[in-house]
């Protein structure tokens, strides 16, 4: 039987879609797991014209359903200004129900990040991910220095989180190193969610 890790992820230029999957591969690497991949709609300052009930491209859309079957997260978001991109913190603010009913308590979670440039809030924006799920209760992991890439890259990864640096007009490829720092970031996360055992 496979427990399902859920990847959910708000992605505008598809970078931040393309390192969800290196994570999800890590995730379906250790043997039990499976990756479940969703996204968050765009949100507007006004409202013109409802989001159709499936994207057009990418994962289907996230359901509640989604977060209490889990039993574990990675969360990924392009940096707005050194924090989260607004869909996906407008999706976790409406999370007020899984928050009361503890839905996520005791799941570990993970975070992933794009950006443009080098220094351009890759871990602020992680962090900005990580406080409300503490708030959820879940178990952060990052990526640990036992991973040797994260002591050599010279493109993305951090400690807090797998990371991109997708350029000024965005048009660099993941690197080899950040494909693999994702995907052992997916890997790490997975194999906790293992060892911590799953709900009843």
């Amino acid at each position: 039987m496979s427990h399902d890790i859920l990847v959910l992820y708000y992605s505008r230029s598809g970078h931040t879609a393309q390192l969800a999957r290196f994570v999800a591969r890590g995730i379906e690497e250790v043997p039990g797991m499976r990756a479940r991949l969703r996204q968050v709609p765009p949100v507007a300052p006004v409202t013109e014209v409802a989001a159709p009930p499936e994207p057009e491209d990418g994962a289907p859309y996230v359901t509640r359903a989604d977060l209490v079957e889990c039993v574990g997260l990675a969360l990924g978001s392009p940096t707005r200004f050194g924090n989260m991109a607004a869909p996906l913190k407008y999706f976790l603010d409406s999370t007020g129900a899984e928050w009361a009913s503890g839905a996520l308590a005791g799941k570990p979670a993970a975070m992933f990040t794009s950006t443009s440039t080098m220094h351009g809030g890759q871990e602020a924006t992680l962090i900005s991910m990580a406080l409300p799920l503490l708030h959820h209760g879940m178990v952060i992991v990052g990526i640990p220095y036992t991973e040797p890439l994260l002591s050599t890259t010279t493109t993305g990864g951090t400690p807090y989180g797998a990371s991109h640096v997708a350029g000024h007009r965005g048009d660099n490829a993941i690197s080899a190193d950040e494909r693999e720092l994702a995907r052992s970031l997916g890997k790490r996360l997975a194999d906790i969610a293992r060892r911590l055992g799953t709900p009843a």
